[in-house]
């Protein structure tokens, strides 16, 4: 339509044919950018005079200005691709420019000479170029700072600066422009952004600097030729380059804080990984080993964590290195084992540390550059923490900080580690001073026992046995479960046992004994630590009687224990009574039984019968069947058959704990 327009004699056409090809080429690239950058409709106007050809594109969208910045992203060090049609306006087009309107319309417009003229008068309004302008220095000014709102925000900061310092190169008619910015992490100063080629020479231009606050600091940098901080036009070049100045330095500092907060939100991410990976172990090797994973290599080249001991000492508790084969070397140097003392600086910071006679944290050169952190919790020292730097940059601030918060977490998650391993000492050191510390020696009588706590942790079981020698011909066996686990449970198991031998001892029968032990139960008041108790008297018969054992059998609300013959046969014996400590007055009954040369009586706890695989329990059956399998051996062996059995029923984790002795008649 156009090309047929200016055929048309009737608008004074017959141009030319590379005028007419001239102005078709570049309406349809205005055309084209109405298309891809703006996205609205658009309209041609054509204007045909003697003297000249204006088309003018209108659309809603955006102008050229935008079109030349938005569309492609630009990143340091790499050319546009676009912008070649407002390239070709420039060159071939008498005239061009832009206009926006109140109501938000676009019009790109520009003029072809049709006949020679001394002048080229502007045709259509005046507008703003994507060029400097050939006017004052207001214009000139204005063209170099005034970049569209809503196009900053499209806008990444590096295209911006990059945008800026174009102009400010045209303006200043300079060899180059660029920016140098120190962002305050240790690697210096590095360029962002530059307009034009690197110069041959070394002149390095003068300087701007940006007005940015601590740590960030930067430099614009011009390089003209010949060397000038004036503009061609007479004007102050230097003033003009403050003002782009503070126009960049405003783009770096929203990019560098914007990278902080992003930087910031990730380590808040990474300090609660930290904290959740610390606490998932109150073993105290494994607490330890899990702080230097988190350092590497993200804090530092290597780390490593020292504990010290009640004295004082330091101990290599665990290392890392982000290269392996620089392990052997750095242990060398930090374990005391292997360097007694730690000889030489490292040594004395780390000593320092550990006395706490420097700050929170203290810096080293050997065996390379790091820092030590003191491990503290509840105002104790527990140990230091060493951290190598980073490959090619010492800690920054910012380091600093997040391994000092790191060591305050790692000095938590060990406090918590030890003081519990602390627990499970003294409570298994409880557990064990529950049980007999070993089971009598006694000619003609063979006696076996076995305990399997359900955990092995600070909770202290109430099953328990006991196996007391009255005289050499007498003895005392008891095993029980009283209620509940802890503390209290372990010291209502420590008073049954010491009540009923004490009772026993002075001659009390084995029925008076219970009564006399729920007596002194009842009188602490607490009906829930009640206990179920099987004791046992057993005797040696007189000159002349059977051979073996002769047991006379209490059973206090516990199970019937079992008793293997020699032949292969199994049953359950005794009559149940009234648990201790659940009510005033028990009600007891005394069984008297034998124990043939070669038979053995078992006793356990609830542990085993109540094991459970699914719904199904092992039950009194099956605790039958194994002890029978295991009749004629030895009361260790009884003891171990009933335990294998027990255990391959199920491969669920003990739930209960479980108690097993055996006394065997030798034949």
């Amino acid at each position: 339509m156009l090309l047929d327009a200016l055929d048309d004699p009737a608008l004074g056409g017959g141009e030319s044919d590379e005028l007419v090809e001239t102005a078709v080429l570049l309406a349809s690239e205005l055309c084209e950018n109405a298309v891809l950058h703006a996205g609205t409709e658009f309209e041609v106007e054509l204007r045909v005079s003697d003297e000249e050809i204006v088309v003018t594109v209108s659309d809603r969208g955006a102008g050229p200005l935008e079109i030349h910045l938005a569309q492609p992203r630009r990143r340091y060090g790499r050319a546009p691709s676009h912008g070649r049609g407002l390239t070709m306006l420039e060159r071939l087009a008498t005239a061009w420019g832009t206009r926006h309107e109140s109501d938000g319309t676009h019009r790109t417009w520009f003029c072809l000479q049709r006949t020679p003229a001394a002048t080229r008068p502007p045709a259509g309004p005046p507008a703003e170029s994507t060029g400097p302008p050939v006017r004052g220095g207001t214009d000139r000014t204005r063209w170099l700072l005034h970049v569209p709102t809503g196009l900053v925000d499209r806008l990444e900061p590096a295209e911006l600066i990059s945008e800026l310092l174009r102009r400010l190169r045209e303006v200043l008619d300079a060899r180059s422009v660029r920016v140098e910015v120190d962002e305050g992490d240790g690697t210096g100063l590095r360029e962002v952004a530059r307009a034009g080629a690197t110069p041959a020479t070394d002149d390095p231009g003068w300087e701007v600097p940006l007005p940015t606050t601590a740590p960030l600091r930067g430099s614009l940098w011009v390089v003209a030729d010949p060397p000038t901080q004036d503009q061609p036009d007479g004007g102050d070049g230097r003033e003009l380059a403050e003002l782009v100045a503070h126009r960049v330095g405003m783009a770096v500092e929203s990019s560098w804080l914007r990278g902080v907060d992003q930087r910031r939100r990730a380590w808040m991410t990474y300090l609660a990984e930290t904290s959740e990976l610390l606490s998932q172990s109150l073993d105290v090797e494994l607490a330890v080993a899990v702080v230097p994973q988190v350092v590497v290599p993200r804090l530092g080249q290597w780390c490593a964590v020292h504990l010290a001991d009640a004295l004082g000492r330091l101990r290599l508790a665990a290392l890392t290195h982000a290269e392996e084969d620089a392990l052997p070397e750095l242990r060398a140097v930090l374990d005391p084992a292997a360097t007694p003392g730690l000889q030489g600086e490292l040594g004395e910071r780390l000593a320092e540390v550990a006395r706490g006679g420097v700050g929170a944290t203290t810096r080293f050169a050997v065996p390379t550059d790091g820092i030590a952190v003191a491990l503290r919790a509840r105002g104790r020292t527990l140990g230091t923490l060493v951290v190598g730097r980073p490959p090619g940059r010492p800690h920054t601030p910012e380091d600093i900080v997040l391994i000092g918060d790191i060591a305050r977490r790692a000095g938590l998650a060990i406090h918590n580690a030890q003081s519990t391993a602390a627990h499970v000492d003294v409570s298994q050191a409880l557990q064990q001073a529950l049980l007999p510390r070993a089971l009598p020696i006694a000619p003609g009588v063979d006696f076996a026992a076995r305990y399997l706590p359900a955990t092995v942790g600070s909770d202290v079981g109430g099953d328990f046995y006991d196996v007391l020698t009255i005289d050499p011909a007498h003895w005392l066996l008891a095993i029980g479960d009283v209620c509940g686990k802890g503390a209290r449970a372990a010291a209502r198991t420590g008073l049954v046992r010491d009540v009923l031998r004490v009772l026993v001892r002075d001659g009390r029968t084995l029925p008076r004994a219970v009564e006399l032990l729920n007596d002194v139960m009842m009188d602490a008041g607490d009906p829930l630590q009640f206990c179920t108790l099987a004791a046992a008297r057993l005797s040696r018969p007189a000159p002349g009687e059977a051979p073996g054992l002769d047991i006379d059998l209490v059973l206090a609300g516990h199970l019937q224990p079992v008793l293997v013959h020699s032949d292969g046969t199994a049953e359950l014996i005794g009559s149940f009574g009234t648990a201790v400590g659940l009510v005033a007055r028990v009600e007891l009954a005394s069984t008297r039984h034998h124990i043939a040369p070669g038979d053995t009586l078992l006793a356990y706890t609830d542990g085993v019968t109540e094991r459970r695989r699914g719904r199904e329990q092992f039950g009194p059956d099956r605790l039958l069947a194994a002890a029978g399998a295991a009749a004629g051996q030895t009361a260790a062996q009884v003891v171990e058959a009933v335990r294998v059995a027990v255990e391959r029923f199920s491969d669920d984790p003990r739930d209960d704990d479980i108690a097993l002795l055996a006394v065997r008649a030798l034949p």
